[in-house]
């Protein structure tokens, strides 16, 4: 060994140590704690199998796949792309995206391999190939893979089986240290409605002991999907969608993502209005404040079938529209400081025909502070009397 090769290979030593004590000081599930809200069961899940893969104890002969099933906008892509960056520092790199919707038709596995010899586009090689050509270790998510043909999916199944894909030309990649991450919405339904019986039914046992301390009830919010609900609900749905039980048997983990709880929607809706604060104090050079009652009414806009997407549309529908009204007709200005306030008032757009008890739903109205006084404020009103189609906030 030259002087060359030792100091390569002493640097490398000490990188892998300097790496591992990171990862022994700052685990995988704290990382993905600070990205992801909720979804504790699926983080240890793919905490644990990663670990087992970082630290050499796996089947080397197959990549480790998971299949995250959960309804939309849950979480599922976000924890694929955390742990590309935690693996590989670079995720546009190491992160392959794959939306599986745009290989429903069988003449597209070559879009998927690439086009054997003398068919059109066979120079041009496969979209799947040649991105693992580039990274063999890559993060590769199949989005909705429910989605796919059937051809695709044998295709996927030498993939997850021999841990290597041959190319319309004949060439073979070898991608048995990447990690496949198929995401899917069958079953989603079933799970959610199982989950949220069980935090039901952890609430009624909640409310029985009195305690109101906030410890227990994240304690009663935490569920887990049991092993029988699992064989029993679930893997028969899966098995009547792929129809083949060595493609389910290659799958290392299937990984549940269950119902946002309570506490965890107040977090995602407090971290929605944080981000708009900063876009107020960044572009506009005002301060947005508000309390745990405006959280309360934005997180009843929860919409299982949306997720977190539904948390967000429920803020910009409420507040971030507000803000942009007053702000185009002058009435909040820079330097100034406003505080979404919790009412029982008509909502946005009230039909004639709705009852006085629909009517009176709570409301966030916009509230702005009195120059110099810092506990008072006065309401904005957007009511414009000689516009009946105008937005009446209060």
């Amino acid at each position: 060994m030259d002087i060359n090769q030792w100091i390569m290979s002493r640097f490398n030593e000490v990188k892998e140590a300097k790496e591992a004590e990171e990862r022994r000081n700052f685990p995988l599930e704290q990382r993905l704690k600070q990205f992801i809200i909720g979804q504790e069961g699926a983080i240890n899940t793919v905490a644990a199998a990663v670990r087992r893969k970082e630290n050499g104890w796996y089947d080397e002969d197959h990549p480790l796949v998971f299949l995250f099933l959960g309804s939309s906008g849950i979480g599922k892509t976000e924890l694929a792309k955390q742990v590309a960056t935690y693996l590989h520092k670079d995720p546009k790199k190491a992160f392959i995206r794959m939306d599986m919707s745009e290989y429903q038709e069988k003449h597209e596995v070559a879009k998927f391999i690439g086009s054997p010899p003398g068919y059109i586009g066979h120079d041009e090689g496969g979209q799947l190939t040649k991105k693992l050509t580039e990274s063999p270790k890559a993060v590769v998510l199949f989005d909705e893979v429910d989605k796919a043909h059937p051809d695709v999916l044998t295709i996927m199944l030498q993939l997850f089986d021999e841990g290597r894909l041959t190319d319309g030309k004949g060439k073979t990649v070898d991608c048995k240290d990447a990690i496949f991450i198929m995401t899917s919405n069958l079953a989603s339904e079933v799970i959610a409605e199982h989950a949220l019986q069980l935090r039901k039914e952890a609430d009624e046992i909640d409310k029985q002991k009195h305690t109101g301390k906030l410890e227990d009830l994240e304690s009663s919010e935490r569920i887990t999907i049991s092993r029988r609900f699992k064989d029993q609900v679930v893997r028969p749905i899966l098995k009547r969608h792929f129809r083949r039980d060595e493609f389910l048997g290659r799958i290392n983990e299937i990984v549940y993502f269950l119902p946002f709880s309570r506490s965890e929607l107040s977090k995602l809706v407090t971290k929605e209005l944080h981000h708009w604060s900063e876009q107020a104090e960044k572009k506009h050079n005002m301060k947005l404040l508000w309390d745990h009652n405006v959280v309360d009414i934005l997180a009843d806009g929860y919409d299982v079938h949306y997720g977190a997407r539904s948390i967000k549309y429920e803020v910009e529908r409420r507040v971030v529209t507000q803000l942009a009204m007053a702000h185009e007709r002058g009435l909040i200005q820079k330097g100034c400081v406003i505080k979404l306030a919790a009412s029982h008032a008509n909502d946005l757009i009230k039909s004639t025909e709705q009852s006085d008890k629909d009517k009176n739903v709570p409301t966030i109205s916009l509230q702005l502070q009195k120059k110099g006084k810092k506990e008072e404020y006065i309401d904005i009103n957007f009511k414009n009397e000689e516009n009946p189609f105008d937005i009446g906030f209060k």
